[in-house]
């Protein structure tokens, strides 16, 4: 680990200026990415901005009937809060499916934004990588690649994001509000996070200087049918193969909303709006959701060790829809 210098601003906007001014400096807040990258020399900064003593701790109620959730509070204490619970179940189902509960009491509502993917060959210095040296190459593309995308891939990167929290987000439509030199702004999740392209060592929208400072979660919380799926090697303690939120709202037997999010296919939480679209009106059954699960893993691409996860990600998404609609218990 390289040496780096440390702050502990307890204000917004000292903290903002300070990272603008350090070029290679990092916000650290939980540490439970960052300090792992840290130690396998994939992340040297030259200075770490701890920012743990702002007022960046609260979950609370927004005017427009929303809860806006503090950046700094933990993923433990998000999902076990009671407007999370109660008005939020995907997204309390969803935290609570990821990492281990140490990490959780660690890990923050911010950080979580920001986690690396678990790519073998990213976190291997020795391999190339075209998101840790660009222009090196993706070595996945040729080599192991069991846990990568399978949808929205490149030929210059086919790693996911390995966030639970983020996929209940998308499928929520959260707002993402951010503060920076420039004042604050609001980003859309759907915009927060990018898909690989030419430049996968960009892994989402902001902008340098800016800091996230909240995550606010609409008024409507698909409180009654929804259900987080997450398959994967081991019961606990593993990333995603494929991952399903799927969210619905019911009246008379016939679907009038529909929300499917897929996690650990792509380089961000995968959703087709127009996809969703066509559950409106149908009814609340596993002949309605077969065609949704063929259309929202329509082009994806397999390459080699990971092709399974093309027929897993369909059965996936018809057992998630099942269990949100409450045709099958969740287990």
């Amino acid at each position: 680990m390289n040496s780096f210098s440390y702050a502990r601003p307890d204000d917004i906007e000292i903290a903002v200026d300070d990272l603008a001014t350090h070029n290679g400096a990092k916000f650290i807040a939980g540490g439970t990415n960052l300090l792992d990258l840290m130690k396998e020399n994939v992340e040297r900064p030259n200075r770490l901005i701890d920012i743990n003593r702002l007022p960046l701790s609260t979950i609370e109620d927004t005017e427009d009937g929303g809860l806006r959730l503090g950046a700094l509070v933990t993923n433990a204490d998000t999902a076990y809060n009671e407007q999370v619970e109660t008005r939020y179940p995907l997204l309390s189902q969803a935290i609570l499916a990821g990492a281990s509960p140490q990490l959780r009491n660690m890990a923050t509502n911010g950080g979580n934004l920001f986690q690396r993917t678990r790519c073998y060959y990213f976190y291997d210095t020795a391999m190339p990588c075209n998101k840790r040296q660009p222009g090196s190459g993706c070595g996945a593309l040729n080599g192991y690649n069991r846990i990568h995308a399978i949808l929205g891939t490149s030929e210059s990167c086919i790693a996911t994001h390995p966030s639970d929290m983020c996929v209940a987000l998308r499928a929520l439509d959260a707002v993402v509000r951010v503060s920076g030199p420039s004042g604050e702004r609001t980003i859309p999740i759907a915009d927060f996070h990018r898909l690989p392209g030419h430049e996968p060592q960009y892994d989402n929208t902001i902008q340098p200087g800016e800091l996230v400072v909240a995550i606010d979660l609409p008024a409507k919380g698909f409180s009654e049918y929804h259900t987080y799926l997450k398959l994967r090697d081991r019961a606990s303690y593993a990333f995603a193969l494929v991952s399903v939120a799927a969210a619905l709202e019911i009246e008379d037997g016939q679907i009038t909303d529909a929300r499917i999010a897929l996690g650990g296919v792509a380089h961000k939480p995968w959703r087709k709006q127009e996809v969703e679209a066509m559950l409106i009106g149908k009814p609340a059954t596993k002949t309605s959701f077969q065609p949704i699960a063929e259309a929202l893993v329509e082009g994806a691409r397999g390459y080699g060790h990971n092709t399974f996860k093309i027929e897993l990600a369909k059965r996936a998404i018809v057992r998630a829809l099942g269990q949100a609609a409450k045709l099958e218990p969740t287990v």
